[in-house]
């Protein structure tokens, strides 16, 4: 346990940071998703354009936040546009 007071604010702020990366990290994940069931789908164009926008979105505010790694979401974001192609 934390003994300084340096450090129980450091283990606080590290939990509250985490939550956040969470959320964030969950945002990702379900953009992701729904923009590879619009694509296997066979959805309408523009509904495929609209999911994926939204991951796009939503990768770029992770990596600017550095949630990931910012060649992470550029490979991801790179195999969405190549998945569109099929």
């Amino acid at each position: 346990m934390a003994i300084t007071q340096s450090a129980k604010k450091a283990i606080k702020t590290s939990k509250t940071k985490k939550a956040q990366n969470d959320i964030t990290r969950a945002k990702v994940k379900d953009a992701l998703k729904g923009a590879r069931l619009a694509i296997d789908g066979k959805a309408k164009e523009k509904e495929i354009l609209e999911k994926l926008a939204k991951a796009y979105r939503e990768l770029d505010i992770a990596a600017k936040k550095n949630v990931i790694h910012k060649n992470k979401a550029s490979r991801l974001k790179s195999r969405l546009a190549k998945s569109i192609k099929r």
